[in-house]
């Protein structure tokens, strides 16, 4: 359980990526609108001095308006991602959960 000071914590992610996948709009229990994505990004990132290429899908999830709001994007368009990351409901793995998107 956390402890009350790691509510201070940062967990913030912000990603240039493309829609790699749509799945289906679904609604969750309280019938709030959800919509489960893979975004794909791609670049080039500096580390220990040098030029690394980075490539990653990353499984996303995005919930009420914002859901129907990207379900209705392109693939592979390219957009400007903000959110957090949290453990997926299996366990396994992390999701980007999509708390706001712009064109890139």
């Amino acid at each position: 359980m956390p402890s009350p000071a790691s509510a201070a914590t940062l967990n913030r992610l912000q990603l240039t990526a493309s829609v790699a996948q749509l799945q289906p709009l679904r609604h969750t229990p309280v019938g709030l609108p959800a919509l489960d994505v893979s975004l794909a990004h791609a670049s080039t990132q500096e580390e220990a001095g040098g030029q690394r290429q980075v490539a990653v899908t990353l499984k996303a999830v995005a919930f009420g308006t914002l859901a129907e709001r990207l379900a209705r994007q392109a693939l592979e368009s390219l957009w400007d991602f903000q959110g957090f990351l949290a453990q997926a409901r299996n366990g396994r793995g992390v999701v980007f959960h999509i708390q706001a998107f712009q064109p890139h």
